[in-house]
């Protein structure tokens, strides 16, 4: 089942080129644990050139600037539709890199290319507008494109994150650095080889593998990109900021950590209500930025509630990913390990474990499905990041208590309620602190719809028309109406 890898080098300017220093870093198959390639590895060098092709790609008279930004949108359908005819290629491939079941992968690759095409739509409807200003004069702005826009993607949805970050800076008449996660780059490089058959110059997209302490602090503090793009922990976010603010003052989006509270109220159907704060838990491994891992369960419904919850965990199936299986395996031995650690936190600091919290197989890195119930709000599973299967089942009584619990965290990238009472749903989605509320569903995600955090989850927002915000300028043009 294994793809045959195509691309291992940089693309920069057009082209498959080594990195400069000559070196590069395997690339290792979460399943089994073994290696699948090696790929070049970038530095500050090769992010030097590939600023260089992107600036270059966006000088006034380029052919990416003169081009109809019509063109530019029938030019990423095209690219969409070069994705639909490798479809099955791309989704082999993000499963052997990334070990999510096959099935979850092609899930992804239609919500990239569904992202591609809502901003390829948008590309000739970026426009300004007529100001009735004070005085004798006519004005009107102009939302121009920002420049060359540095862009981080994250390892959990390598292709997803791709599409929303790609998306709207092409749409905006943006060149384009990308750096994938050095764990899952494969799919990014097969990407930029579609860009080529689609039809975009050299330089306007480029694709520099490499690690986050190189490759990306040079991305980040390069004086000559005009605006960096980064999904990932809230504590890379804070150096990115950093770097951003001491290099050119560019501008900045961050989609970052969470620790995501979903309520469920005695009013809804309990089965309905187990399988939907599942789904919020353990979908992509648990490998979930928005994840719903702060399970608030009212007293009245809590034991019939855990007895579920704890059942259907254990009915989840795991293994290879090209099988019929619900999970995969995380990431990487280091995600691996971070998880276990924190599994055996929850266990000694005494959160009661219903099911899981072991290895599973004897390779590759596969975690059972871990429920821990009675779960206290200073525990540290209840405050950190896990970032895999791991839910944890808290008890609560009214309303006020569970907002004030929902909000008592440095977190506000999404939460959701399950009940029947509007009246209790709008007044929970008014005083939660999350960039996305969720009622009675949970990860519902679209093109259409903004994306983003409070707090320090961050700052902007991706999809919807926000997405476009961050990747324009607003220039405002007066002409005055007095003979001169």
């Amino acid at each position: 089942m294994a793809p045959e890898i195509k691309f291992t080098k940089l693309f920069i300017n057009g082209q498959f080129v080594d990195s400069q220093s000559g070196k590069t870093f395997p690339v290792v198959n979460p399943a089994t644990g073994k290696v699948i390639c090696q790929v070049s590895e970038g530095d500050k060098a090769d992010i030097d050139l590939a600023v260089d092709a992107a600036n270059e790609a966006f000088q006034l008279g380029s052919t990416w600037r003169t081009m109809d930004a019509s063109a530019r949108g029938r030019m990423m359908d095209k690219l969409v539709g070069l994705m639909e005819r490798d479809l099955h290629y791309l989704a082999q491939l993000e499963t052997y890199n990334n070990g999510k079941p096959l099935k979850d992968a092609v899930f992804d690759i239609y919500g990239a290319m569904y992202a591609l095409k809502y901003y390829s739509g948008w590309a000739d409807k970026i426009h300004g507008q007529s100001i009735p200003a004070d005085g004798n004069v006519f004005v009107v702005t102009r939302k121009e494109p920002v420049g060359v826009a540095g862009q981080i993607i994250p390892w959990n949805f390598p292709l997803l994150m791709l599409a929303w970050k790609w998306g709207p800076a092409l749409a905006a008449g943006c060149t384009i650095v990308m750096k994938p996660a050095e764990q899952t780059p494969l799919t990014a490089l097969y990407m930029a080889q579609l860009s080529v058959e689609a039809g975009f110059p050299p330089g306007v997209i480029n694709v520099v593998n490499g690690f986050g302490a190189t490759a990306g602090a040079a991305l980040a503090s390069h004086d000559r990109v005009q605006k960096i793009a980064f999904t990932g922990s809230t504590a890379v976010g804070k150096l990115i900021m950093e770097a951003a603010a001491k290099s050119n003052l560019k501008r900045v989006s961050l989609e970052l950590g969470g620790k995501s509270p979903i309520v469920v109220f005695p009013d809804v159907d309990l089965d309905k209500a187990v399988a939907t704060c599942h789904a919020a838990v353990f979908a992509n491994m648990g490998q979930c930025c928005c994840a719903g891992t702060r399970t608030f369960v009212h007293e009245s419904i809590y034991d019939k509630f855990v007895e579920k919850a704890t059942e259907l965990a254990r009915k989840r199936k795991l293994g290879d990913p090209f099988g019929e299986v619900d999970q995969g395996p995380q990431v990487s031995e280091l995600q691996f390990n971070r998880i276990m650690a924190l599994i055996e936190a929850g266990k000694k600091e005494g959160a009661d474990l219903k099911t899981g919290g072991m290895k599973h197989g004897t390779e590759g890195y596969f975690i059972e499905p871990t429920v821990f119930v009675d779960v206290q709000d200073n525990m540290r599973i209840a405050k950190e990041e896990i970032f895999g299967p791991v839910q944890q089942i808290m008890k609560f009584s009214t309303m006020e208590e569970v907002i004030k619990r929902a909000n008592d965290t440095h977190y506000g990238l999404a939460a959701g309620i399950l009940t029947n009472d509007i009246n209790r749903a709008l007044t929970f989605s008014q005083a939660v602190n999350a960039g996305s509320v969720w009622v009675n569903c949970f990860l519902h995600i679209t093109s259409q719809t903004p994306f983003g955090g409070f707090k320090q989850s961050g700052i902007g927002r991706e999809m919807g028309e926000e997405g476009i915000h961050s990747y324009v300028e607003v220039k405002t043009v007066t002409i005055s109406m007095a003979k001169f």
